[in-house]
Parts: structure tokens; C-alpha cells; sequence
């Protein structure tokens, strides 16, 4: 695979907001250092139980409002939240808050979508929580839903759990034929759909466990990141180039002491600091090395778009300036 596919593009994903001031710098900080999208989260609980026992961290904001305030104090960054579960949303609803957003915003909206994996939150918001495969053909009919309601004809579209007519989307979203959706997860069947329907497929851990933690590191070396893109593959057919590949990088330390860094990070998943080091959801070392590491693994998996979380905002920015666009 030709390592000039895509640009590299790199998002934030934000958790935090200690006031209405931090978030506002959050993102103009996240434009300012040229960092591509600012993504917030869909979950919904604070400290407490669900977060200790699925190892998620709390969540200050809920999403939208959140995306429209990083696009109304910024001009050029693109909003998204990384992911939406659909299972917390009513399709109708999700469909037109997302196409307001990107009216709004002037076409920056990156909608993001998911078959929702944490059980305990679930559980704490009190919805029901159905079978992995129900989620995903769920999903699945949302996004013909979203698709629908963007085009500004009338809508009727009639599955197993989305079933809608009688009128049309409005407002029409800025981007045409509609904002890029992206897919995300870990496992054959979502990947195979997001493969199907998705303009950008983000990479995740298999976490059917419905919690973070060791088995969920394992599941995402760089042989199965390899497996996980031929499921893409498999779903996509022919329009599999047209298709950006996302990334999370979940271990991050820029760093002249990488061994060191590695190490560390390694000891809080009973992992070694090797398997970290090479581990596609990592980059560890100066700045230099994670930038050749990254063209290597865009020549390798073809995956140019790259999301950090918010703790790193600064760390990673030299990183952003110099391979941004490239």
C-alpha cells in the first residue's frame, strides 16, 4: 500500500471541562496547533461505579452541546464525537441534531457512530443492552436513517428497529451529498459494516468484555490490526480506497527514554514494555521516531488519520505540526 493513500490528519478526543473557559481553550488550542477535528464522548456517567467498573473515566460534558460550542469559537476545526452509541438516541433526533450541527458550523461536522459496548452504563441509564449482533444491524438502519434524513427528500425507510416516514430531514447539511460518517469498533461484524457503509472506519479494541482492561489491549496487536482491516476489506469491495482509516492512540509518551515510557504503560495492563512499544495504539519515543513510525504504519495499514486524547494536546503537538497534510 502506497504510503501517499491519505494525508495524515490527527482529532483530540476530550473528556474533561472543568469550566465553560476550558473548554473554550480546549479547542481553540486544539485549532490553533492544527490538530484536524476535536471529538467529545457519548457517555453519560460521572465518578462513580460504572466508571471504576468498566475503567472508562467519568465524562465532565454531554456531546452536542459541547461540539457546537468548540465550532462556534473556532472557524476552521472539525467537530465530531468519537462515538455516538446508537442505542442511546433516537435515531429521528440524532439525525436532525447532527444536521443542525453542521449547518451551523458551516459543513465541519464528522459524525461517529457505534453499537455502544459499555454494560455497565447500560445498566446505570437503565436500557436494555441486546446481543452484539442486534446492536449492529441497529446500527446499521440508523445509518440509512441519517442517510435519508440528509438528503432533504422525503423519508421512508422501514427496517427491523428504525422505522420512519411521512416527512422531510431538514436542515439540509452544509457538506453534501452529508457529513462524512465514521464507524467505529474492534470486532468482524461491525468492521465488515462499517467497511459497507462507513467514509471513515475507526480502529478499536474488541471490547466485548464491556470493560477496559488487559484482554483489551490483547486484542488489538499489530496482527490483528492487520486482520481487523482485512474485515474492512471484506465489507468494502471495490470502494475500499475511497475509505479513510482511523486510529486511536491509546498509550502515548514523547520521550527520549521509550523503553523506560513503554515499561510504565505496559505494567498497568499486564503487558510488557515491548508489546506497547510495537502496539499499533501506541506511540512512544522523541519526536522523531513516532513521526517514522507512523509513516510506517500508514505504509503498512494504510491508517493516516490519528485521534489523541485530550492530556496530550501539547505533547503531541509537534508531532501534528510536522506531519499534518503530509
Amino acid at each position: 500500500m502506497s504510503s501517499d493513500r491519505r494525508p495524515f490528519r490527527f482529532g483530540l478526543q476530550a473528556f474533561e471541562a472543568a469550566s465553560a473557559d476550558a473548554w473554550v481553550d480546549t479547542a481553540r488550542r486544539t485549532e490553533a496547533l492544527g490538530y484536524s477535528s476535536l471529538f467529545t464522548t457519548d457517555h453519560y456517567f460521572g465518578p462513580g461505579e460504572i466508571s471504576r467498573g468498566s475503567g472508562h473515566r467519568p465524562v465532565d460534558v454531554a456531546p452536542i452541546s459541547a461540539m457546537m460550542m468548540a465550532a462556534a469559537v473556532t472557524s476552521t476545526l472539525r467537530v465530531g464525537c468519537r462515538v455516538f452509541g446508537v442505542d442511546y438516541h433516537h435515531p429521528v433526533v440524532l439525525a436532525k441534531e447532527l444536521a443542525t450541527v453542521d449547518f451551523l458550523s458551516g459543513g465541519r461536522l464528522e459524525a461517529a457512530l457505534g453499537a455502544g459496548w459499555v454494560k455497565a452504563e447500560y445498566d446505570g441509564m437503565g436500557i436494555a443492552m441486546d446481543r452484539p449482533s442486534v446492536r449492529i444491524e441497529r446500527l446499521a438502519e440508523v445509518v440509512r436513517l441519517l442517510r435519508a434524513h440528509w438528503n432533504g427528500e422525503p423519508i421512508d425507510v422501514h427496517g427491523t428497529y428504525v422505522n420512519v416516514s411521512g416527512f422531510a430531514g431538514l436542515p439540509k447539511p452544509v457538506q453534501n451529498p452529508g457529513p462524512p460518517i465514521m464507524i467505529g469498533g474492534g470486532a468482524p461484524k461491525v468492521l465488515r459494516l462499517a467497511g459497507r457503509v462507513a467514509d471513515i472506519v475507526s480502529f478499536n479494541f474488541n471490547n466485548a468484555a464491556g470493560a477496559l482492561g488487559p484482554s483489551s489491549v490483547a486484542s488489538a496487536t499489530a496482527e490483528q490490526t492487520a486482520e481487523k482491516i482485512q474485515w474492512v476489506r471484506e465489507g468494502a469491495g471495490d470502494r475500499f480506497d475511497e475509505i479513510e482509516l482511523e486510529i486511536g492512540a491509546y498509550f502515548i509518551a514523547v520521550t527520549d527514554d521509550a523503553a523506560g515510557a513503554a515499561a510504565a504503560i505496559g505494567g498497568r495492563f499486564d503487558v510488557t514494555g515491548d508489546a506497547i512499544l510495537s502496539h499499533p495504539h501506541g506511540l512512544i519515543g522523541s519526536v522523531d521516531s513516532i513521526c517514522d513510525t507512523l509513516i510506517e504504519r500508514r505504509e503498512r495499514f494504510g491508517i493516516s488519520y490519528i485521534t489523541v486524547a485530550q492530556r496530550h494536546l501539547e505533547e503531541f503537538a509537534p508531532i501534528v505540526a510536522r506531519l499534518s497534510g503530509c
